[in-house]
């Protein structure tokens, strides 16, 4: 049956959020290694634990082509400014060298750590005005390793 014959419907499916992303990632990832070859997908996890074996903090992100995305960044309260979070962007930034990376890039809020990052090396490349309401969403790179 030709794609002309054939009825397509456009469908909100809620209830199978789970599913449609799937779908929608295997797409993906097959016509972008059609394009650009293998990314090499390498998550990133990196915990700051405590005596008892406790998430106290971390980083997760992911390595695709030459670059690492910072996803997620958290440090509990009570150790927030212990250098912690620096730590954790140092072995982050060791991990993506690791694994052939020569840069990172991440997002964060005005209400959240856009200073922290820049005193890292990491630069504004992009921002959204209003997101949420009444703050601005910044988008960050940094280049690591050769002419850092």
């Amino acid at each position: 049956m030709s794609n002309e014959a054939m009825r397509y419907d456009i469908v909100v499916e809620p209830g199978a959020a789970a599913e449609v992303e799937q779908a929608l990632i295997a797409g993906l990832v097959a016509y972008n290694t059609e394009q650009a070859g293998s990314s090499h997908h390498q998550v990133v996890a990196i915990a700051v634990r405590d005596g008892e074996g406790n998430i106290c903090g971390g980083l997760s992100g992911a390595i695709n082509w030459n670059w690492l995305f910072v996803k997620l960044l958290w440090v509990g309260e009570s150790l927030r400014g212990q250098g912690y979070g620096t730590a954790l962007i140092a072995a982050a930034e060791r991990e993506a060298l690791a694994h052939g990376c020569d840069h990172v890039y991440l997002d964060t809020f005005s209400f959240q750590a856009r200073g922290f990052y820049e005193r890292l090396g990491y630069a504004v490349f992009g921002q959204l005005e209003d997101f949420p309401p009444g703050h601005t969403r910044y988008f960050l790179q940094k280049r690591i390793g050769v002419g850092e």
